[in-house]
C-alpha cells in the first residue's frame, strides 16, 4: 500500500509540474486574439489529456488494488521442486507446489501444555503478543493434505520406530511430531524420554515413547552426519580438529534399524562453525585446507548416500531427507533479526540453496528411494515464524530457529502425508 501511494504521489506531483511549465509558456505568447484563442484551445486540450491520463491511472491503480489484495492477504504461492521421491513412486500431486493460506483452526496444539517442546521454542510462552504467525496453513496447488488427525497418525505409528537425525532444526522438528501427536494421547504420562532426560541442545541421543502405542520417536544430535576428528600430525597451528568426510558419524549404526529415518543438515556448513575456529576438512589421512564448503558438503552427502545404500533396509525403512531451512537475518552479521508479523511477499532469493541443490542431485542418483523434503522454498516467506527475541534468552536474536507451533509443523504435516495419506492426496 505504502508503494502504491508514493507512486500515485509522484504522478500528481509530475502533472502539477507539466501544467505549471505549460501555463507560463502560454502567458509568454504575444497578444494577438487568434495566438490567445489557439493558446486556449491549446490549454483545453493539455488539461483533457492530463485529466484523462489522471483518471486512467487511478481506474488501473484501484483495478490492479482489487485484483492483487485478495491474493497478498491471503496466499503466498511458491512453485515446488517436482519428482522429489528418488527411485520409487512419485505421487501425481506434488505436495511441495503451493501456497501459505490463512486458517483459523491452526495452531494444532499449545507448545506450553507439551512437556517436550523446548521453552526456547515457545515463543507465546516467552512474551510474543502477536498470533497471526501461528495461522498459516500450506495448501498444495493441485491436491489438499487431509487433516491432521492425531488418533490415526498414532494408530499408524503403532510399533513402529521413527528416527530423526541432524542438528538443532531436526531437533525442533522432533519436538514439533510429538506435540503433534500428544493431543491424541488420553494418558499424558503414558508419553516420556526414556532415559528421563532435560530436552536440551547438548544432548546427543533423545527418545521419546508413546507407550500406550508401543513406538518411539527418536533424534540423533548429528550436526554435519559425518565425523569430526582430532588435528592430524604435522597439520598447521591453524587446525584445531577435522570434519572426515569419507566416514559417517559414529553413531551412524544406531540409526538404522528404524522404521522412518529423516536427515537434515545445512546449517553448521558455515565459516563460523568451521574455518573461523579451525576445523578443516580430511578425506583419508589427507587434510583438505584449500576444499570450500559446498564442495565439502557435496563429498560428505556421497558418503551418507553409500552408507544409505550400503545398510539401510528399504523392505522396512522409508528414508527422508529435509533440504536447507532459510533464515531471515537482516545483514550477513547475524546480529539483527527483524521477525515480521505477516509472511514475505517475496523470498529475495531465499527460497535457492546450494545445500538443497546438492541433496537432490545426490538423491536422484542413489540405487535406493530417498523422498527429499523440499522445504526450502515453503519455509522462505516465513519472516514471521522464528523465535526472534521470544527465547529463553531474550537478549540473543534469533532468525534461524523457528517458534512452536509454527513452520516445522507443517514439515510434518508433509512428512505424515508422504507416509499416510496416499490417494488422497490426488484429489483437490
Amino acid at each position: 500500500m505504502v508503494i502504491f501511494n508514493r507512486s500515485l504521489s509522484l504522478n500528481r506531483n509530475t502533472s502539477n509540474g507539466r501544467s505549471f511549465s505549460f501555463n507560463k509558456r502560454a502567458l509568454s505568447v504575444g497578444s494577438p486574439r487568434v495566438s490567445t484563442r489557439l493558446s486556449s484551445v491549446s490549454r483545453f486540450f493539455r488539461l483533457l489529456v492530463v485529466i484523462g491520463s489522471l483518471i486512467s491511472f487511478l481506474i488501473a491503480f484501484f483495478g490492479g488494488y482489487l485484483y492483487v489484495l485478495p491474493s497478498l492477504s491471503q496466499a503466498f504461492h511458491v512453485h515446488g521442486i517436482h519428482n522429489s521421491t528418488f527411485n520409487g513412486s512419485t505421487s501425481s500431486c506434488n505436495v511441495l507446489d503451493g501456497s501459505w493460506v490463512v486458517d483459523d483452526s491452526y495452531p494444532l496444539y499449545n507448545a506450553t501444555e507439551c512437556p517436550f517442546a523446548e521453552q526456547g521454542f515457545d515463543c507465546l510462552r516467552n512474551g510474543r503478543g502477536d498470533t497471526d504467525y501461528l495461522k498459516w496453513r500450506w495448501k498444495p496447488e493441485s491436491c489438499s493434505i487431509p487433516a491432521f488427525n492425531a488418533q490415526s497418525i498414532l494408530a499408524g505409528l503403532r510399533g513402529k520406530r521413527v528416527v530423526f537425525v541432524g542438528d538443532s532444526m531436526s531437533r525442533t522438528q522432533w519436538e514439533s511430531l510429538i506435540c503433534l501427536l500428544m493431543t491424541g494421547v488420553q494418558d499424558k504420562k503414558s508419553v516420556y524420554e526414556v532415559h528421563e532426560n532435560q530436552i536440551t541442545k547438548q544432548i546427543r541421543y533423545l527418545g521419546v515413547r508413546f507407550a500406550s502405542f508401543n513406538f518411539t520417536i527418536e533424534f540423533f544430535r548429528s550436526v554435519f552426519l559425518v565425523q569430526q576428528g582430532l588435528v592430524p600430525r604435522h597439520a598447521p597451528k591453524r587446525v584445531k580438529s577435522t570434519l572426515k568426510l569419507d566416514k559417517l558419524d559414529d553413531i551412524s549404526n544406531r540409526w538404522v534399524d528404524s522404521d522412518v529415518l529423516i536427515f537434515n543438515t545445512g546449517q553448521w556448513w558455515v565459516p563460523g562453525k568451521l574455518f573461523n575456529i579451525g576445523c578443516y576438512f580430511q578425506v583419508g589421512n589427507s587434510l583438505k585446507l584449500g576444499m570450500s564448503i559446498p564442495t565439502a558438503f557435496r563429498t560428505a552427502l556421497d558418503t551418507w548416500a553409500s552408507w544409505a545404500e550400503e545398510n539401510i533396509d528399504t523392505n522396512r525403512t522409508r528414508v527422508f531427507f529435509r533440504t536447507f531451512e532459510p533464515s531471515h537475518w537482516s545483514n550477513l552479521t547475524r546480529r539483527v533479526c527483524n521477525v515480521t508479523q505477516q509472511p514475505m511477499f517475496e523470498t529475495k532469493g531465499r527460497e535457492y540453496s546450494i545445500f538443497s541443490d546438492a541433496v537432490f542431485e545426490v538423491a536422484k542418483n542413489m540405487t535406493i528411494p530417498v523422498t527429499v523434503l523440499h522445504i526450502t522454498s515453503m519455509s522462505a516467506f516465513r519472516s514471521d515464524a522464528h523465535v526472534g527475541r521470544w527465547s529463553d534468552n531474550p537478549s540473543i536474536p534469533d532468525c534461524s530457529h523457528w517458534c512452536l507451533p509454527g513452520v516445522p509443523d507443517v514439515w510434518n504435516e508433509i512428512l505424515l502425508s508422504y507416509l499416510f495419506a496416499g490417494d488422497e492426496l490426488h484429489n483437490q
